[in-house]
């Protein structure tokens, strides 16, 4: 991957995650097969292995900028394959929570250096817990959010119970994820989780920016100030990922979550029963 003298991403898609280091920004892109950036098994593998790789280079690493090609940033899991699983086994249809979504959140929260999110377009699910493992977040006016969790019969995964509610507050994370709402850029500025409104188009550039000027600072402080963060409410902690794998499996279980999956395959809408 390239990038330009504008700070601009280059074009040529690659599907996977694309993986650069310039000048001590480490720059992770997503580029999924599935549509959305979906989370499918080969784009979860390769964002932990990038975010491996982070972690890896070290010191050589003083910021990173986490952002994806196409119309959205990430959808959340892809729940086309998540039906294939339901239906080839149900029983082991949520053990890739605990493989893994888990290590990945862990991975890339406990990352030390500052970590700078991108958003064009949907950021839903698992997406948006990604998005708040990054100490700062950009996004574009056209960017909308939302939990999606309940709308398929389930509940949280992904560290979202406990990053959301840090964010935004317990009672707006309760109403956002029992009512599915959406929210908008602009919402998300309002309520503190987005440093940055951009054009559309521009998250991306304006995020790689905001990357260089913070890997030209100091870095040492940085990973200090991240530390404290961190310790004063450790939102992706093993408990938090734990408790939520194992109620996704019990919903995972319910007849409310299999039939949202068959209706969503169906483009229908779901009617649930509480079972």
């Amino acid at each position: 991957m390239e990038i330009d003298d504008d700070h601009g991403i280059d074009t040529e898609p690659a599907p996977g995650v694309d993986y650069s280091l310039t000048d001590g920004v480490a720059v992770v892109l997503l580029r999924g097969s599935a549509p959305g950036n979906a989370l499918d098994a080969a784009l979860r593998s390769e964002l932990l292995a990038a975010v491996s790789r982070v972690r890896s280079d070290g010191n050589d690493v003083r910021a990173v900028l986490l952002a994806a090609r196409g119309t959205s940033f990430c959808v959340g899991q892809d729940l086309k394959e998540h039906a294939r699983d339901l239906a080839a086994d149900p029983e082991s249809a949520f053990a890739k929570v605990r493989t893994d979504y888990n290590p990945l959140v862990e991975a890339l929260y406990a990352l030390p250096m500052p970590v700078v999110a991108a958003v064009e377009g949907a950021c839903v699910g698992a997406g948006l817990a990604l998005a708040l493992c990054a100490d700062v977040r950009v996004v574009a006016e056209g960017a909308r959010f939302a939990t999606a969790f309940t709308g398929i019969g389930l509940a949280a995964d992904s560290g979202l119970s406990a990053t959301l509610t840090r964010a935004l507050g317990s009672s707006r994370a309760a109403g956002l994820f029992l009512l599915g709402d959406r929210f908008d850029a602009r919402d998300a500025l309002r309520w503190g989780l987005a440093h940055r409104v951009t054009t559309d188009g521009a998250a991306t550039a304006a995020g790689l920016a905001l990357a260089h000027c913070l890997a030209a600072g100091p870095t040492a402080a940085y990973r200090e100030v991240k530390a404290l963060l961190r310790h004063t409410d450790d939102a992706a902690s093993s408990t938090v990922l734990e408790r939520e794998a194992a109620a996704q499996e019990r919903l995972g279980a319910t007849r409310d979550h299999q039939a949202a999956v068959r209706a969503f395959s169906a483009r229908d809408k779901p009617t649930f029963h509480g079972c």
